[in-house]
């Protein structure tokens, strides 16, 4: 076995506290828990043996893969890249945390920072990769476009896919499925494989209040850009591997409320998350509140806390928690 073979298979489990009063159970889907710490792990494996399939990439030759990255699927490709023989570069927005910086460069990867741009501008962390992948002969993995995307949560190749494993776990029984989209590979590829699989089942958005997406899926017409903290998801524009036909609506949420959602997670269900996942489980329980719903709700634990650190909110709630700590006087005997 490699770390190839070690993605996916997560456990999912059910969500007993947070969930407790509604009048249906919430699951979620341990993604966290794949060797890089995320549920891009997935697309990074797909994408990496899509191309050696082709005869695009070959183990062992050294070759450079280049991907625009917010952090995760980074450390996915930096991962499979070291396993398998390939240099490996990622283009980061600035405004990722410094902990995946340090990550991507302890794993091997190079990292390049790409200053604040609009997706339209050359400048932007995608544009940028694609750019240096043309102009030198790179691989460009493409995680926004590439339809391999797609396969690593809707199956049908040789490797376990999200969207099989949550229907066999569930053993069919899902009323909604919930998630962010960052890329569109998780809720595009589980959403059609669900859809295909159980009559009426709800594929549901989780987005940030600022990202455009949620309107985009309720309306058709993509909403304003404005500002939020929570990385990784969310977008001014419609990345391919998004695709509208399987979703039903979204839930737009706060970045306050999902970093709020995260301690609780922490401290209430031991799921040690990041603030993606906190949009993604109170949307799920918002749809778990419904009186249309009649059955289990599953969502996804999309990475790990680890990564945020250096983050304001994960620092301020340090900062609580650190005051909190009780000092012991030394012991002395009382005889």
């Amino acid at each position: 076995m490699d770390v190839i073979e070690a993605i996916g298979n997560t456990p999912l489990i059910e969500l007993k506290r947070v969930s407790k009063g509604l009048p249906n159970p919430v699951f979620i889907k341990c993604e966290h828990l794949n060797p890089g710490g995320s549920v891009k792990d997935r697309t990074a494996r797909a994408i990496i043996l899509d191309a050696e399939a082709r005869g695009v990439l070959t183990p062992g030759s050294g070759q450079t893969i280049i991907e625009g990255t917010a952090g995760n699927t980074g450390v996915g490709f930096a991962l499979i890249a070291g396993a398998r023989g390939y240099r490996c570069i990622c283009v980061i927005p600035e405004r990722v945390s410094f902990d995946k910086r340090v990550a991507l460069r302890q794993l091997g990867s190079e990292v390049y920072i790409a200053k604040a741009a609009g997706i339209k501008s050359p400048d932007n962390f995608r544009n940028v990769a694609a750019r240096l992948a043309e102009e030198n002969g790179w691989f460009a993995t493409n995680q926004f476009h590439n339809p391999a995307n797609l396969d690593a949560h809707y199956g049908g190749k040789s490797f376990s896919a999200t969207g099989p494993e949550i229907f066999d776990q569930m053993k069919g029984d899902i009323a909604a499925f919930v998630s962010a989209a960052g890329t569109g590979g998780t809720i595009t590829g589980v959403g059609r494989c669900l859809k295909e699989r159980i009559p009426g089942v709800k594929i549901v958005m989780a987005d940030p209040i600022g990202s455009g997406l949620g309107e985009w899926v309720n309306t058709g017409t993509i909403g304003p850009d404005g500002p939020y903290t929570v990385e990784g998801i969310g977008s001014a524009s419609v990345p391919s591997n998004l695709h509208r036909e399987p979703l039903d609506w979204a839930e737009k949420i706060a970045d306050a409320d999902a970093y709020a959602m995260v301690e609780r997670l922490v401290k209430e269900e031991g799921l040690t998350v990041g603030g993606s996942t906190g949009v993604n489980v109170i949307a799920a329980l918002r749809v778990a509140a419904r009186p249309d719903i009649k059955g289990p709700v599953v969502t996804v634990a999309a990475d790990l806390w680890d990564r945020y650190r250096s983050t304001p909110w994960m620092k301020a709630w340090e900062e609580r928690e650190s005051q909190a700590v009780v000092f012991l006087q030394p012991y002395q005997s009382k005889s």
